[in-house]
């Protein structure tokens, strides 16, 4: 090695300005993150998206690489390249909530309403949304967004009133006449999450329905709340909380719902997602006539959603079954099974329609007189019910967070004791208001 002047070998002399070279060579080759997030908070997504497309391939397993672009992919119009970058960073980083409410924004920019929805849910989820699938991606699109501008409280609220009319109907097996009564409603409520780390959230809700019928009959009112804690687990979403409700029941008379559960929806692939869930609780009647109804109830659940028509249309199927138990009333314990089936479609940007149904069947373990229209006794029986319900309507969008619903139910209870038989239908229109 040949020496310099002062003695020392010439590797020495070169080995920082080599070294130099190298790290300008490494900085070449990595993607200034702080800069494009720095680019993108002034606004100009399409400079940070510039400057971070050119190491894709190499970054391509970086789940923050990929968040970051996914968003300047999406505020680009590029909604196809930013499902697929925010894919990526999910693959890499599974509890990811940010990446996971890029990818929903990403299918609700492509127009895939139902595979936004159910990646929406595997975060975050409100109750009592409105029955419009693209209504209801669009308010968990503004959670997101919020949540993207750092703001960890994320609420929901909304405001019903309607007309209708409630008509019951005599069946060859029930006791009494028909009867038709119109009636006002009002309802408000809204939803509360805080998101915490890690993937953890505290949940809250609150409904409160009231409806007020011109005839002689009882106002009914009634007060619903939830509060829980989820933790988003990949594609899994694990809550668990309590809730219950107050409802009037007419001359003075009082029902309180309490109860204890836990639910995990799974995201199996952006089509389908499945729902299990559990759940303790006490029906009571705190006074009157009405106190040996009072009962606990043990039910499990299992639920599929389905997307459908290219995210235009969302199908739903829940099971239900329990048993019904520590109760006075004449027909004692029951056990029940039940299946509920749903529909919703998406017709255009201002019009929706939804279709559902319910079948439960109960079955009790007291036998009891069974009397007749005209209190002949028709012998001992133990009840058995068979309750059906088939309803739906139209979302009809006539301003931005404003709805006009025509709505439509029909109740059958069919039951082998004369006065447990029951049919109604009731048809009314609401104007609602969601925030």
């Amino acid at each position: 090695m040949r020496a310099l002047p002062d003695g020392g070998p010439l590797w020495r002399r070169l080995a920082p300005i080599a070294a130099l070279f190298i790290a300008c060579g490494a900085q070449a080759a990595s993607p200034d993150l702080a800069r494009a997030r720095e680019l993108a908070a002034r606004g100009d997504h399409q400079a940070a998206y510039d400057l971070l497309l050119p190491f894709e391939a190499s970054a391509r397993d970086d789940a923050v690489f990929n968040l970051v672009l996914g968003e300047s992919a999406l505020r680009t119009q590029r909604a196809e390249d930013a499902k697929r970058f925010f894919q990526r960073s999910l693959a890499a980083a599974p509890d990811s909530v940010d990446a996971h409410f890029g990818l929903a924004r990403a299918y609700l920019a492509l127009g895939d309403y139902a595979s936004a929805k159910i990646e929406f849910e595997t975060v975050l989820r409100f109750d009592d949304l409105p029955n419009d699938l693209q209504q209801q991606v669009e308010v968990y699109a503004e959670a997101a967004r919020r949540y993207a501008r750092g703001e960890r409280l994320l609420t929901y609220g909304y405001v019903l009133v309607g007309y209708g009319n409630y008509r019951v109907n005599s069946t060859s097996r029930s006791v009494g006449a028909d009867s038709s009564d119109p009636f006002f409603s009002t309802r408000f409520g809204g939803g509360v999450s805080y998101r915490l780390d890690a993937g953890y959230s505290v949940n809250g809700s609150l409904d409160y329905r009231y409806r007020n019928y011109d005839a002689d009959r009882r106002n009914d009112s009634d007060l619903r709340w939830n509060a829980a804690l989820s933790r988003t687990l990949g594609d899994g979403n694990l809550s668990t909380g309590v809730r219950g409700r107050v409802s009037y029941r007419g001359d003075s008379n009082y029902r309180n719902d309490f109860g204890a559960y836990g639910t995990y929806r799974f995201r199996i692939d952006e089509d389908n997602q499945v729902t299990v869930g559990g759940e303790i609780r006490q029906r009571r009647y705190p006074t009157g006539p009405l106190r040996e109804r009072t009962r606990n109830i043990a039910e499990v659940t299992a639920g599929w959603t389905r997307s459908l028509l290219d995210g235009q249309a969302s199908f739903s199927l829940l099971f239900n079954g329990g048993r019904e138990f520590n109760t006075n009333r004449p027909d004692g314990d029951s056990n029940f099974i039940g299946l509920s089936p749903s529909f919703t479609y998406r017709i255009n940007d201002s019009l929706g329609a939804f279709v559902f149904g319910l079948w439960q069947n109960d079955r009790y373990n007291i036998e009891r007189l069974n009397i007749g229209a005209a209190d002949e006794v028709l012998g001992i029986a133990t009840r058995n019910d068979n309750l059906y319900e088939v309803g739906g309507g139209l979302n009809w969008k006539v301003a931005p967070g404003w709805s006009i619903n025509p709505e439509v139910l029909y109740i059958r209870d069919q039951s082998n004791i004369i006065a447990a038989n029951y049919s109604s239908i009731e048809i009314w229109v609401t104007l609602r208001k969601d925030f």
